[in-house]
């Protein structure tokens, strides 16, 4: 697998341009940004992300289907 190797800097709206790219039009490449630098950790993610996001429980220990069509019970 042929590797190409550049650095760019990331414009203004969030976009990122290659130029002088070694391979044929229409070929299937594998992009992969990271910064450049002694510095470069990544941002963690958030510990808990989805903490606060459930709004309401209906009813969280209710069957997911009624008793009388579970095969097991007859």
């Amino acid at each position: 697998m042929e590797a190409f190797k550049t650095a760019t800097k990331v414009e203004k709206n969030g976009t990122v341009t290659l130029h002088g790219v070694p391979f044929a039009e229409g070929v299937e490449v594998e992009v992969v940004v990271r910064q450049i630098g002694s510095d470069a950790e990544p941002t963690p993610a958030p510990p808990h992300p989805h903490r606060g996001s459930v709004l309401k429980y209906d009813d969280p220990f209710a069957p997911a289907a009624p008793e009388e069509d579970w095969e097991a019970l007859r």
